[in-house]
């Protein structure tokens, strides 16, 4: 794969959203084994990442596209597709888990339809908790009983 300007962008995207994810994974595993109750640490953090990631993803989806349409082939698809799988990414994240690695996951999914994401419900969490009600966005979906 050609070190394009389109290849790095969407390289760039991914690689963003993948470190997102392990720093969140991370706090909250931490949180979780020193106790647990408390919102997110870090949760402003997440919260400003969401709208970050907004931007970048809305220059960057159309940037690798039209260098796409200008120049189709190894310099342009492949930071295309990373600029797509980032969208993904986002999603899988910050709104609707898109994601469901167990047999049991996937059978919950088929009952229950798809669920938020951790984060989302975290972010969400610690919105109430910080201001004592529930954010202009509305509550969401409600958990899976026995999630945490």
């Amino acid at each position: 794969m050609p070190a394009t300007a389109a290849n790095v962008l969407g390289f760039a995207l991914v690689a963003l959203l993948l470190l997102e994810g392990a720093a969140y994974w991370t706090v909250k595993l931490r949180a979780l084994s020193a106790g647990g109750g408390a919102p997110l640490p870090g949760a402003a953090v997440f919260a400003a990442a969401r709208v970050v990631n907004l931007l970048l993803l809305g220059l960057g989806v159309p940037l690798t596209a039209l260098a796409v349409a200008d120049d189709p082939g190894s310099g342009t698809i492949p930071g295309l597709l990373f600029t797509l799988f980032a969208v993904l990414e986002h999603v899988n994240y910050f709104h609707t888990q898109l994601m469901y690695d167990t047999p049991e996951d996937r059978r919950s999914r088929r009952r229950n339809g798809r669920r938020r994401a951790h984060l989302a419900r975290d972010l969400e969490r610690a919105r109430k908790l910080g201001t004592g009600r529930p954010s202009a966005d509305g509550p969401g979906a409600p958990d899976v009983p026995g999630e945490g």
